[in-house]
């Protein structure tokens, strides 16, 4: 008995020991390959110089989230076309601030970033679903194709007596408020209406989110959300394994199931109208189906539909980006014309002589209002409300001076960055609505002004979003004169989105 336990006590030790060797073995290739792949990428990057950086801390020790916009700025000055920027000691992300390199990337198709992918994919989505915004490959393409009828010239004709009712709420708000006297913060009531409006356009659903007090919680907790991926992001702490059990680790998953509370009511609601066989033969008869009705009836060639999961996805997806991106470039356009009193007549006189004695706004309307789509285009340059988004290269790719970069490399397109860059736009800084007049733009390079993104990945809600800015700003400029608050000026932060760290702070004086 003795001698049966010894024995298998000396196999049990020598298995043992084999899986140690093996786990050792099988670390030791990781980190041979992880090496080998390291060395291939910085030999790569030697041919692109770049701001000295420190051999732990990359250039995270330069860059603070209130400076770090210009920062990339000054070093794209100092470093034509593109410069290496290091997240610690071993990950760098090639920073393109040129117009002919960010063609090089936009024009290549299947590149995503899977490292922004496991960061924000929890913020979007529950695993297993993607939405568009992350996927990639033929699934990316079969759910562009599905949603892109949602997009239609005729359904976007529809929903503009939408977006101008949730605009007028907000406008009623703030006349109700002490506005001669005291300034404005725009932001979360501007995150409000296109809250209200997104959810009546693309959801058909009736939120009252703009004036019921306790309709904030889903903007605090994109608020927060965004906070804490742009926060994981500029500290490197993505890679951190125990970052889950951080306090800004339960903040992000507490943050996420209040977002998903929101979008998993409107999905519920929807499926329960739906189940009835009435009000789908209805739905079915509309000539064009609105987002979330596409995304519950449409079927693919084999008449397989949507999995719960990617239909999750989709509507977190489109609800997240299809408000908070959109409240952003308007509450800066609302910034811009409060500095310019000229433009901000301009635009007024333009829409007053379009709508006569209306106080309403039409489809026709939108069309005519060519300056002030020039007073919306020059604010997206300015602040282009998403400043950067990153690639992760899945072939290598050479640019247009000759100099490369393989397969695996991480890339950041920085937009805020090309859209200040010197060598395509004369004096940067200056907002000047006529740089997007016809002769203006006619010679400028396709990839220099880049609000949504270009190529295959473009922004699919790219036009819903300025006919938003249009009613916006026309319906405002109608009722207020804007003034800045020279005590309050705007400090950017990105935080995905192009937000203000102390809010968007105006003067509205009413037109009588």
């Amino acid at each position: 008995m003795a001698s049966l336990l010894d024995n298998i006590a000396r196999s049990s030790a020598v298995i043992l020991q084999l899986s140690v060797v093996l786990g050792v073995i099988f670390m030791l290739l990781k980190v041979a390959q992880f090496y080998q792949e390291r060395k291939k990428l910085i030999k790569a990057l030697e041919a692109f110089p770049g701001p000295p950086k420190h051999w732990l801390y990359g250039h995270n020790h330069l860059i603070t989230a209130d400076k770090i916009l210009y920062q990339m700025v000054s070093w794209g000055e100092e470093y034509p076309y593109a410069f290496p920027r290091w997240f610690g000691p071993v990950l760098p992300s090639l920073v393109i601030h040129h117009p002919e390199y960010a063609k090089s990337i936009l024009g290549q198709t299947g590149n995503h970033d899977p490292c922004l992918e496991e960061l924000i994919a929890p913020l979007l989505i529950v695993s297993p679903g993607r939405g568009l915004l992350i996927l990639d490959g033929t699934k990316w393409f079969q759910h562009r194709k599905m949603l892109t009828p949602a997009f239609h010239y005729d359904v976007l004709k529809s929903y503009v007596a939408l977006m101008s009712d949730s605009v007028k709420v907000m406008l009623d708000k703030w006349e109700k408020k002490n506005i001669e006297r005291k300034s404005v913060e725009l932001f979360q009531d501007v995150s409000l209406m296109t809250l209200d409006s997104i959810m009546k356009c693309a959801f058909s659903y009736n939120t009252n989110c703009q004036t019921q007090s306790n309709s904030n919680y889903y903007i605090r907790a994109v608020y927060d959300l965004s906070y804490l991926v742009s926060n994981r992001i500029q500290t490197f702490s993505y890679k951190d394994v125990f970052y889950d059990l951080t306090r800004k680790g339960r903040d992000f998953r507490d943050a996420c199931k209040l977002a998903h509370t929101h979008t998993d009511k409107v999905v519920k609601e929807r499926k329960m109208l739906l189940s009835s066989e009435k009000e789908l033969d209805k739905i079915q008869k509309k000539r064009h189906l609105d987002f979330l009705d596409i995304l519950l009836c449409t079927k693919d060639a084999n008449g397989v539909g949507l999995s719960d999961e990617d239909l999750r996805a989709e509507v977190d997806t489109f609800m997240f980006e299809g408000h908070d991106t959109t409240a952003s470039g308007i509450s800066w356009l609302l910034y811009c014309l409060s500095l310019y009193p000229e433009y901000q007549r301009q635009c007024r006189e333009e829409i007053q002589g379009i709508l006569g004695d209306r106080d309403t706004i039409e489809w026709e309307d939108l069309g005519k209002m060519t300056y002030t789509t020039m007073c919306i285009k020059e604010s997206l340059r300015l602040f282009p409300p998403v400043p950067s988004v990153s690639r992760y290269l899945s072939k290598s790719v050479t640019f247009s001076d000759g100099r490369s970069l393989p397969a695996g490399c991480q890339v950041g397109l920085n937009i805020f960055a090309i859209h200040r860059n010197r060598d395509v736009w004369e004096d940067p800084e200056v907002y000047n609505p006529l740089r997007f007049s016809p002769e203006n733009s006619a010679q400028r390079h396709s990839h220099a002004f880049l609000p949504f993104s270009a190529g295959s990945r473009n922004c699919i809600g790219q036009q819903f979003a300025m006919n938003e800015m249009k009613v916006a700003l026309a319906l405002t400029l109608l009722r207020f004169e804007l003034c800045p608050n020279p005590s309050k000026p705007p400090t950017l932060i990105p935080q995905i989105i192009l937000r203000s760290s102390n809010g968007i702070h105006l003067h509205l004086k009413k037109i009588h």
